[in-house]
Order: structure tokens, then sequence, then C-alpha cells
């Protein structure tokens, strides 16, 4: 049974698809709201009830003119300026983390032997996620795009000889709480993620975007010093096993296109449009 915050992603995720669709018609708030079935009035409460912006202003926030006026401003070192310099601490996700750890080659080698998991299902804005945590940190984030069965068996297919409980710890509870509380008064973020030397490197340097910003796979490339390695820069970028936290959103093709997502589309130009929101808010 889907709950009610899922349906109204659902919606959320089905109007942002049209007015991207048929931008060039200028698509009116009636007809968007027809397209997801409410009246005006409620399609328009319900979106700014979601996002804190009425459904125009958001949509500036996701077509390809902003992202490319944000990439026109961007210099190969965008990440570390970000990181550096960047937006204030409650809009930037990398100051909660203070560290990323490894996994032992042990426990990368033998599919989690010996950990134990803690996982739990959670609302977000975005639909249904599932986190699931070590006792050293958040280990896996997803949104569910199937049933829970699925979600789950995606997890233990990473994790095959770990120990499971179904268990809202507090490391996970923390992380849930990303998504609605003020990031200043969180506390610290850790995460345990099992990965290649590389693909560490790569999550790692995510965190730097700030919320609100993009970058691309060619800046990140740059930006782990090593340039012509894009392609597989996006090849970890699409193994990133925790959604949000590190935030593979913000990546977007050097055209302005916001382009795919492990977790579909339509929500990472939600997501983009939101944070971008909130930034205003």
């Amino acid at each position: 049974m889907e709950t009610q915050n899922e349906l109204n992603f659902k919606r959320i995720a089905e109007a942002i698809n049209f007015f991207k669709a048929n931008h060039k018609q200028q698509p009116s708030l009636e007809e968007a709201a027809e397209h997801v079935h409410l009246s005006p009035f409620h399609f328009q409460r319900m979106f700014k009830d979601w996002a804190g912006v009425t459904p125009k202003q958001f949509l500036q926030f996701v077509n390809v003119q902003h992202a490319k006026a944000i990439l026109n401003t961007t210099k190969t070192s965008l990440l570390d300026v970000a990181f550096e310099t960047g937006l204030s601490g409650s809009s930037r996700l990398h100051d909660l983390f203070i560290k990323v750890e490894g996994m032992t080659p042990g426990e990368y080698k033998n599919g989690g032997d010996s950990l134990l998991i803690n996982y739990s299902f959670a609302d977000s804005p975005f639909g249904t996620i599932l986190v699931a945590s070590t006792h050293k940190g958040i280990c896996y984030m997803a949104f569910v795009n199937g049933t829970h069965e699925e979600a789950l068996a995606d997890l233990h297919s990473r994790f095959p000889n770990a120990t499971y409980h179904n268990l809202l710890d507090t490391i996970q509870q923390n992380a849930i709480f990303i998504f609605t509380q003020d990031w200043t008064k969180l506390s610290q973020i850790k995460l345990h993620l099992k990965g290649t030397d590389f693909q560490l490197k790569v999550w790692e340097t995510l965190l730097k975007v700030p919320m609100g910003g993009l970058t691309t796979y060619a800046s990140l490339a740059g930006n782990i010093q090593n340039p012509n390695a894009h392609r597989a820069v996006g090849t970890a970028v699409a193994q990133n096993p925790v959604a949000f936290l590190i935030p593979c959103h913000r990546v977007i093709k050097s055209t302005g296109e916001t382009g795919q997502y492990h977790w579909g589309s339509d929500r990472k130009d939600a997501i983009i449009g939101w944070e971008a929101a909130k930034l205003i808010a």
C-alpha cells in the first residue's frame, strides 16, 4: 500500500516530466493539474507545500538554461572552491561528514561476513527510502522504485553474508533527518562504504559539491587529478551506494541536460529543483 507521501511525489514527478516534455508549448497550471488529475488549486498547494515555490518557479531550477548558466560560471576548480568558500554551513552537506571509511579488504571480499547491518524504511520528499547502517556508519541508502522486498534484495546482494536486523538505529535516524531538519543542528554523519579506492575517491569528491550546485563528469575527473578518466568517473558515480547523502544527483551532462539517474531521471530533476528552491526559501 502506497503512503500519501509516495502518491504525492509520484504526482509531482509526473508534473515535472509533463512540464519538461511540453516546455516549448509553455503549458499552463491548469493543464499540468489536469495531467496529474488534480484541481489547479490543490495541485498548486501540494506542489508549494513540497518545494516551497510554485511549479513555474521550480521549473526555472531544472531547465537546461539554468544548468548551463551554473556550468558557465564554473571553473575547473569548482569542487575545491565550493568546499573552501562555498555556501553557508547549513547548505553544505560535506560539513556533516567527518569520515568516509572504506571497509577492510576482508569485509570487501567476503560479502560482509561478520557485519551486522540494521535497516529501515522511511518517507522522504522523493518517496520511500531504504537506509542501512553498520556500527561504523551508513553503508547503503536507496530510493525504493519497486516493492520493499525488491529493495531489500538489492541490499542483500551487496552484502550477501551479513546479518540483518530490521531496526531503526540512531545512525540511520540522523541520516534521515537530513530531509527535514536544520542541518547545522544534526550530529555528524559517518559513512561505511564498500568500494574500490577509485570509487571511494570519487564519492568523497562528490561530497564537496554544495547543495544547489552542479558539476560534470569531466570536472569530477579533473578534481581527482585524473582528467582522462571521465568515463570511469561516470561508472563510479552510477555505482554510488548512498543516495542523496553522496550527491550523485548533482552531476549532469556538460550540455546542461540532467541526464540519467540510478533512481530515475524524474527524481533527479525533482531533487535538483528542490535543493535550489531551498536555497532561496
